[in-house]
């Protein structure tokens, strides 16, 4: 019997956390967070983290786990998400995967292998020095002569994704784009259902707009400044999140507030047309488009407990 495992997901401000805890209140769940920068500590207005009172008592796992000093990534993410996941088995539960990162949530899903990746360090950093010295876009087109595939699908700026391509086809003689055809191929462990929920384009723009309004009404720009000051580096991965890049290039000098502003809104919505085409090319996905249940929630809740006692999870 496979194990029953409940996915989430969808573009950036389409409403996920709420929908998420009706779920899990529905049917007995507890959330895995999916995302790359809510597992940071002092990262809460950035991040759009879901606060003590949203939760309404359901337990959240990889939120507030990690300093902004340190790394996180997909390897490490994997083997949070399945200790987290055992714990919710433990306690007979369902384990419901919350966020919108889809190379994390393909990771648990579908169980990818990372070990062929691992190993000798040096060529990274050698890397990472190319980054620093001739440019994102340059490192970028070193992928695009190996594998075209990997280049068309991450962003010149993804810099740490891009070595990371760079670097597993100079270990191993392989394109991770066939690598990672191939482990998507893998049937799941678990028996799953995986929602997508998104709204009509112009709703969501408007959305992001608003939330990134909100964001500094609350403070986006002190949140920075206190990590920029207590020494957490550009570079670092928890610097890399939409919204502390671009008021980091701000306090930096590099550019006004306003511009700093414009651009988060720009690229935000930049990326969540990025997720979801990412979530278009993934298998057994179950779209919930609210504007066509006109914003209802309970109707959303409604269809997605269909589908789960269809596939027979529930």
């Amino acid at each position: 019997m496979k194990r029953p495992l409940i996915i989430l997901t969808g573009p950036t401000a389409v409403g996920k956390t709420a929908a998420s805890i009706g779920l899990a209140e529905a049917v007995n769940g507890e959330i895995i967070s999916a995302d790359s920068m809510q597992v940071y500590r002092g990262m809460d207005i950035g991040s759009a983290k879901i606060s003590r009172q949203e939760m309404r008592g359901i337990r959240h796992y990889l939120v507030d786990v990690l300093d902004p000093e340190e790394d996180f990534n997909v390897v490490k993410f994997q083997q949070l998400a399945r200790q987290a996941a055992g714990e919710i088995y433990a306690g007979n539960k369902i384990p419901i995967v919350v966020g919108g990162t889809g190379f994390y949530i393909q990771a648990l899903l579908y169980d990818i292998d990372f070990t062929e990746n691992d190993g000798d360090l040096s060529l990274r950093r050698e890397l990472e020095k190319t980054a620093r010295e001739k440019g994102a876009q340059y490192l970028h087109g070193i992928l695009r002569e190996i594998d075209p595939e990997s280049a068309a699908q991450l962003h010149p700026n993804n810099t740490k994704r891009v070595i990371r391509a760079i670097e597993f086809y100079r270990q191993t003689g392989r394109k991770i784009s066939e690598h990672n055809r191939q482990e998507r191929e893998k049937q799941s462990p678990y028996n799953y259902a995986y929602f997508v929920l998104t709204d009509d384009r112009k709703r969501l723009y408007e959305r992001i707009d608003r939330r990134v309004d909100a964001m500094m009404e609350e403070g986006l720009e002190g949140e920075v400044r206190a990590l920029r000051e207590r020494g957490v580096r550009r570079d670092s991965t928890a610097m890399q999140g939409l919204g502390y890049k671009e008021l980091y290039a701000y306090l930096e000098g590099e550019c006004s507030l306003e511009e700093a502003v414009r651009i988060i809104k720009r690229d935000t919505r930049h990326f969540a047309k990025r997720q979801l085409t990412w979530f278009k090319r993934e298998r057994d996905v179950i779209w919930l488009n609210k504007s066509e249940y006109r914003q209802d929630e309970g109707k959303i809740l409604e269809e997605m407990l269909r589908h789960l006692r269809e596939r027979e999870i529930l």
